[in-house]
């Protein structure tokens, strides 16, 4: 519990992502900082519910092991990455395909495999002469503009990236050439797991640097759950230095009033909750559009046949947008003998949404799912930070001396995006107070989305 009387250089408002990464670079610097969270526990988004032995995470947002700030955070050493198959299973035509494979393992400056058929895959029923067999993604001359495409960008360094004119990603990606067949088979669905925008409105730079990540690494989850991030970075504070259930009512450059303790005094405050609180507390701050999610766990017995493979609807023909037996890139996510899907439904979710998650996983895995057990369906309106054109990547985390702000809505709306907000407001502070050797929050380059 915390005493009235205590004090702090720095109180951070929120034991999100963003919050969690910025105290551990205050308190690395020797500047002493109190964490206040309103939830009963830290992580915000980042969270995973416990159900009968699974663990099920509310988004299920994907990491990529090229992300910068997972290996930049001290925080994160001992984090435990479980990396899907390379590339992604597309399901196109009623197929299914393996694709953008990178070579060399994830290398940031490999050129990638060229779409290629899942051998393990079931074979489907062929199609009769007259009708000639569907070509995932277009003819071979497309396969070789989009492995040069991802190619490219995996080499192409961050500020050439954030140099190229602000197009909607879907605009852009069609004026360097890409046919409609490439942008529809791959990097739309690509794009709706990373970013949750199937409609391609996102800046092309965010997109440039979601795709860049995802040519130049492998997409992966954290062992254990997505909690398992925010609770490392949390265990490595000083103790004490979070305080969870604790409500912030108003704040200032001084100081952050609380419903259970009263003023709590301060030296500066940074606000690391989520845009809608943030804009709350500080009223002018403007509130993006979200992105809505709604993560629905099954069970069963007999998992589908697919490994530890990343599925994606290419043909956009039912609710889900991607799914994956997640037991099968991380076992610890259930208990033996038990599989674990998990599917994504990007925007409102239809009325009866199991049955029609069940009919479209049945079309998307090849095999009945009425035996399945669903675990939890789990629903956040307000998910993931919309980043339309104009969306500025730096957004100013300095709001006056003593007040600084930072969170994925400041950056880019992922995972990366909120460590690396978390990083520009710890310099932003740490310059202001004169201590440790932060730097200012404009200095710091975005690296990755």
């Amino acid at each position: 519990m915390l005493q009235p009387a205590y004090q702090a250089d720095v109180v951070v408002v929120g034991a999100g992502v963003a919050g969690l990464s910025a105290a551990r670079r205050l308190t690395s610097a020797g500047v002493t900082t109190a964490v206040l969270e309103a939830a009963p526990w830290v992580g915000g988004r980042m969270s995973t519910e416990k159900v009968d032995g699974f663990r099920l995470d509310r988004i299920g947002q994907l990491l990529s092991t090229a992300y910068p700030e997972l290996r930049l955070n001290p925080g994160l050493d001992g984090l435990v990455l479980r990396p899907f198959a390379p590339g992604v299973l597309l399901h196109s035509d009623g197929r299914r395909h393996h694709a953008g494979a990178p070579a060399n393992g994830g290398s940031a400056r490999g050129a990638l495999h060229a779409v290629r058929a899942l051998a393990s895959a079931p074979r489907p029923q062929p199609l009769p002469r007259s009708q000639p067999a569907p070509r995932p993604l277009g003819t071979a001359v497309d396969h070789a503009r989009l492995r040069t495409a991802l190619a490219r960008l995996a080499a192409t360094p961050v500020e050439r990236l954030l140099a190229r004119p602000e197009q909607p990603a879907g605009q852009a990606l069609a004026a360097r050439g890409l046919p409609a067949r490439t942008i529809d088979g791959f990097v739309r669905p690509l794009l709706a797991a990373l970013l949750c925008d199937p409609e391609l409105t996102t800046s092309s730079r965010v997109a440039d640097l979601a795709l860049r990540a995802y040519a130049g690494g492998r997409l992966a989850l954290p062992e254990g759950g997505a909690e398992a991030l925010p609770e490392l970075l949390a265990r490595g504070l000083p103790p004490g230095t979070v305080h969870t259930g604790v409500r912030v009512t108003s704040v200032s450059t001084t100081s952050v009033t609380t419903a259970e303790h009263g003023e709590f005094r301060c030296r500066a405050v940074l606000l690391a909750t989520d845009a809608r609180t943030a804009a709350e507390l500080l009223p002018g701050l403007r509130v993006p559009d979200f992105h809505p999610v709604t993560v629905v766990h099954h069970t069963t017995d007999e998992p589908p046949a697919t490994g530890d493979a990343l599925l994606l609807d290419a043909d956009r023909g039912g609710p889900v947008a991607h799914t994956a037996v997640v037991s099968a890139v991380d076992p610890s996510r259930a208990p033996a003998g038990r599989a674990l899907i998990s599917s994504t439904v990007l925007g409102v979710p239809p009325g009866d949404l199991d049955t029609a998650v069940r009919m479209h996983l049945s079309r998307l895995y090849g095999v009945g799912t009425r035996r399945w057990e669903t675990l939890a369906v789990q629903h956040t309106a307000e998910a993931v930070p919309a980043m339309r054109v104009p969306h500025d990547l730096r957004r100013p985390v300095r709001l006056m001396a003593g007040l600084y702000v930072c969170g994925d809505h400041r950056d880019t709306g992922t995972v990366q995006g909120a460590l690396h907000s978390g990083r520009r407001g710890a310099g932003a502070v740490l310059a202001d107070l004169g201590a440790g050797s932060g730097c200012p929050a404009e200095a710091v380059t975005v690296r990755a989305a």
